[in-house]
């Protein structure tokens, strides 16, 4: 039977910086050191620092599996930077992992662990 005593899953805390290559035109707004941060589900900006919605989006669905650990050998631990969806931008937004962080399975959720032999397939 599977123990259930720990709930412990850990996620990476995220920061995801803004690069423009030199010379590059940029029409998202994004400057050099621009920068927002992710720590559990929280993520957040610097005071007066804005995101395009655009550039969020292309994002932020990589985002929960950047946070995961990973197989080593898995593209997602070695691929980082995502590029700007408008296809005339030059800058690009890279995920960098800065820290491992321990959370709890039932400060996170309502939904109680089951043993892994009682889990159904869905």
């Amino acid at each position: 039977m599977t123990e259930l005593s720990d709930d412990t899953f850990y996620l990476y805390d995220l920061r995801v910086e803004a690069v423009i290559p030199e010379g590059a035109a940029i029409y998202c707004g994004a400057k050099p050191g621009d920068y927002f941060e992710l720590k559990g589900e929280m993520l957040t900006l610097p005071e007066g620092q804005g995101i395009s919605i655009y550039s969020l989006a292309s994002v932020l669905p990589l985002l929960a599996a950047k946070q995961r650990p990973v197989h080593r050998n898995d593209w997602m631990s070695t691929d980082a930077d995502i590029a700007c969806p408008d296809p005339n931008c030059g800058s690009r937004l890279r995920i960098i992992r800065t820290g491992l962080r321990a959370f709890s399975h039932a400060a996170t959720t309502a939904v109680p662990l089951t043993p892994l032999c009682e889990e159904t397939a869905t």
